[in-house]
Parts: structure tokens; C-alpha cells; sequence
């Protein structure tokens, strides 16, 4: 692993990751114009940024296995090459079919990309180096998605929809060709048997608890098509955990909840990614639909913490190869939580600078705690799980993400109609406009108060990290060659 220039292939790497989740985000603001060209209604264009996130969300549990199958090299191109070839046909799409078609195959390369990226730092860094790494990373993950709105409102502003496509299109064609050169293989192949049953049940249990809770947010919990999605999924992964532990060549290892640390990160970051979705989803909310600010007003207040987050995640990447992830993630949660106490009193007239007062100081909050949470319970794995590990770090991701937007607009929504009453009942306002937006930013302090027990919860527990060492040997008795993940 000394030989390997790791500099340009972090680089190459990481910008693949950034054009990739920076295009997850995107399309959201697009939608309103994209339901008048295509004459189509608000639900069949939504599908744009559902369907997204359900390809993306059932093709990460299956990069454990392509990990281990293909080299470095062979993935990361075929995924980029996937990306780029959905983007073209995205932007060059006549009807909504074929856009929809080319964001899927968009999506299908994105969800190879961030797994295959956190694997090849666990393989060419050593255990006491790889936070800095990992906060370069992170980089990609937090930074992407908060300029995504400011960028497409720009974009939106001053030229057509299908612009958002032909600025990524040259980025992907880049990368493509950097990789090509200059990119390494840094994993060992290892041919494992395809688990069949495994990738069956893991598509429709992941992809239907996917779709559940993002139509529970929208049509609410108790429709039978939520209820029925959403029980299909859970037996379906039930059904697909129990083959999993019983199988030989598993699609994901679940093996590695038996590592404690691992296990403890997990869970945090179920509750911190909630909390990471407040800022990602109810403040633009407020902005645009409450407040009536543009798109691009919205996304430039959250563009100071987006780069002030990108700046100190890898320096707190390198505090945390030195002090560990306990510390940093109490100080930084901590601070969240703070800063998210002032979310809880917002009003019709509450100021701009305020907001991105409070919005800068979330991120610098979340810059401390988010990749050094899941660097540490990578970091307890042996080799021979890397790839497993970081499979599983980026579906529970992806699972949170969608149940968090789904419980925080159920929370809004809920609270906003019982606010309705209670100001109607009072009879002081008359304007029904005036009632309508005084209840829903009621409804919106109480959902950001919903966020901060969340994140009570992660604080609570981030007291228990500890800093492990890498085993050599795996839990249940196979030796393993340290750095390559074979078995001896």
C-alpha cells in the first residue's frame, strides 16, 4: 500500500462522490418547473426524486458483494460511466419517461460510488490515519447536498432545467477520464458466490421500506398503501436477515453487529442522521413555502455552514485519529442540539441573519460528529468485513434519511393542522392565509423540537464510544491477513 499515490486517488474519488450526491439533491427544486413543461402532476413528478432515492437505496447493500467481485478500478468506472450515461439521457430527455429513465441509471451508479470510496480508505490507510480521510469524505456527503439547492436555484433562475444535467455531464466525463489514468486497484478480489435469494429479498425489503416511508410522508401513515409497502419490507428483511446469518457467502455480513462499537455507531447514526435532515429539509420548508423566500435566497442562507462544514471535517477527521470520536461527538451533537433550540421559537418576522446564524452554527456542530461516529465503527472491523461495514454505514444512512423526512413532515403536518384549531378557536386572526402560515410555523417549531430529543438520544449514547483496535482476527475464528481481508 505504500507504492499507491493516495493524493490523486482520493481526489479522483471524491469528486465522483461529490457530483453524485451533489445530483441527489438537485431535482427537488426543479420540480415545479419540470410539472409545467411536462404538463404532469405534482405526484408523477416527485417520482424524480423518489424513484432516485429508491434505486440509489437498494443498490448500496449490493456493493458488499461488487466490492469483493470486481476490482477498484472496474467499479468505480462502470459506476461513474453509469452516471454519466443517465445524466445524458437526463438532459437531453423529450418527455418525462425518459427523464425519469436516465435519473434512474444516475442513481444506480451514485449508490456504488460513497460505499466503494469509505472502503478504499479502510484498505490503504492505517487505523490512525484514516479520520483526516474520512472528514476529506465527508466533504462529499454534507457539503454536496447543502449547496445543491443554492446551485439549482441559481441555475433555475437564469436558464432552462435541463442545464442542471449539462454542468454535470463534462464533471462525470472528467472524472471518467482521471480514473481511467490514474486510478489504482487497492482492494483484493476475492469471487464470492452471488447469494440470490439474499439480493432478491434485500431489493424488495429495502426498496419498499424505502418507498413506504417516503409515501407516509406525503399521503400519511395509516393509507394501506403505506401500511402494506411498509409491512412487506419488514418481513422481507426479516426474511432476508435470517438467510443472511444462516448463509455461507452472505450479500451483507450482519456478522458485524457482534462487533460492540460498530453496533453503537450504527445506532447513532440512525438518531444523528434525523437531526441531519432537519437542516437538509424542514429549514427550507420554512424559507420557501413559510417565509416565501426564492430557492436560491434558501439555498445561499445554508451556503456559510456548508462551507465552514467543509473546511473542519477534515480537520475534525485529524482530531479524531488523535483524541478518538467520544469527545467529538458529545462537543459537536452538543452544539447541534443548541443551536437547534433556537429553531423551536421561529415566527413570521424571525430575521435572515438569524436563521443562517443558527444554521452555520448546526453545521459547524455536525462537522465534529458525523464521520468520526462511523469512522470509529469501522474501525473495530476486520479486514475481511470492510466492505460489509461500509455497505451497511451507508443503508442504515440511507433507511434513517427517508424515515427521518417521513416522521418530520408527519410531525409538522400534525401539528400545524392542531395549531389551525387552536388559532381559529381563539378567533384573533381572520385571514385565512395569515392562520394557515401562523400554524405551520407552529407546526415546524414543534417538529425542530422533535429533532432535539433525537439528538438527546445520540448525545446520551455517544458518551459510550470507545476507541478499539482492528482485530486481525475475526470474532468467529477466521484468521485474517491484516490489509487484505483474505482469509488465511
Amino acid at each position: 500500500m505504500n507504492k499507491i499515490n493516495k493524493g490523486p486517488l482520493l481526489f479522483i474519488m471524491i469528486l465522483g462522490a461529490f457530483i453524485a450526491v451533489l445530483n441527489q439533491t438537485i431535482m427537488s427544486v426543479a420540480i415545479p418547473e419540470l410539472i409545467t413543461d411536462f404538463n404532469i402532476a405534482a405526484t408523477t413528478a416527485q417520482w424524480l426524486t423518489t424513484g432516485y432515492m429508491l434505486v440509489n437505496g437498494v443498490f448500496i447493500p449490493i456493493t458488499a458483494y461488487l466490492m469483493q467481485r470486481f476490482t477498484t478500478r472496474e467499479l468505480f468506472l462502470s459506476a461513474m460511466l453509469a452516471f454519466l450515461a443517465g445524466s445524458v439521457v437526463s438532459g437531453v430527455a423529450p418527455g418525462f419517461e425518459l427523464l425519469l429513465i436516465g435519473r434512474l441509471v444516475q442513481a444506480a451508479g451514485a449508490g456504488i460510488i460513497m460505499p466503494l470510496l469509505m472502503n478504499v480508505v479502510l484498505a490503504i490507510y492505517p487505523e490512525e490515519k484514516r479520520g483526516g480521510a474520512m472528514g476529506l469524505i465527508g466533504v462529499a456527503i454534507i457539503f454536496a447536498p447543502a449547496i445543491g439547492p443554492a446551485y439549482a436555484g441559481y441555475m433555475l433562475d437564469h436558464y432552462v432545467w435541463r442545464s442542471l444535467f449539462y454542468v454535470i455531464i463534462p464533471f462525470a466525463a472528467l472524472v471518467i477520464l482521471l480514473a481511467f489514468f490514474y486510478l489504482k486497484n487497492v482492494t483484493e478480489r476475492a469471487y464470492p458466490k452471488l447469494d440470490i435469494a439474499g439480493m432478491i429479498l434485500s431489493t424488495v425489503g429495502f426498496g419498499t421500506l424505502l418507498y413506504g416511508f417516503s409515501r407516509a410522508g406525503a399521503i400519511g401513515w395509516t393509507a394501506t398503501e403505506v401500511i402494506v409497502t411498509l409491512l412487506v419490507g419488514l418481513i422481507s428483511l426479516v426474511l432476508f436477515s435470517v438467510t443472511q446469518l444462516k448463509s455461507k457467502n452472505p450479500l451483507l455480513e450482519l456478522k458485524a453487529f457482534k462487533y460492540n462499537m460498530f453496533t453503537l455507531t450504527t445506532l447513532i447514526n440512525v438518531v444523528v442522521t434525523v437531526v441531519m435532515y432537519a437542516d437538509m429539509m424542514l429549514l427550507p420548508i420554512y424559507l420557501q413555502n413559510m417565509r416565501h423566500y426564492t430557492a436560491f435566497e434558501a439555498g445561499i442562507l445554508m451556503l456559510p455552514g456548508a462551507l465552514l462544514m467543509g473546511l473542519l471535517m477534515p480537520v475534525a477527521g485529524r482530531l479524531f485519529d488523535r483524541f478518538g470520536a467520544r469527545w467529538l461527538s458529545v462537543i459537536g451533537i452538543a452544539i447541534t442540539i443548541v443551536t437547534t433550540i433556537g429553531f423551536t421559537s421561529l415566527t413570521d418576522s424571525t430575521s435572515y441573519t438569524y436563521l443562517l446564524l443558527l444554521s452555520t452554527g448546526r453545521r459547524i456542530g455536525m462537522a465534529m460528529f458525523m464521520m468520526p461516529i462511523t469512522t470509529a465503527g469501522l474501525n473495530q472491523l476486520p479486514a475481511s468485513y470492510h466492505a460489509h461495514g461500509t455497505a451497511i454505514s451507508n443503508t442504515v444512512k440511507q433507511v434513517s434519511g427517508a424515515i427521518g423526512t417521513a416522521l418530520l413532515v408527519t410531525i409538522l403536518t400534525n401539528r400545524a393542522q392542531f395549531h389551525a384549531v387552536r388559532i381559529a378557536a381563539e378567533g384573533v386572526i381572520h385571514d385565512q392565509a395569515q392562520l394557515l402560515q401562523k400554524a405551520s410555523i407552529a407546526g415546524m417549531n414543534d417538529a425542530y423540537l422533535a429533532v432535539i430529543i433525537f439528538g438527546a438520544i445520540g448525545l446520551v449514547m455517544s458518551f459510550f464510544i470507545k476507541k478499539t483496535k482492528q482485530p486481525e482476527v475475526a470474532l468467529q475464528g477466521e484468521l485474517i491477513q491484516a490489509g487484505t481481508g483474505r482469509k488465511a
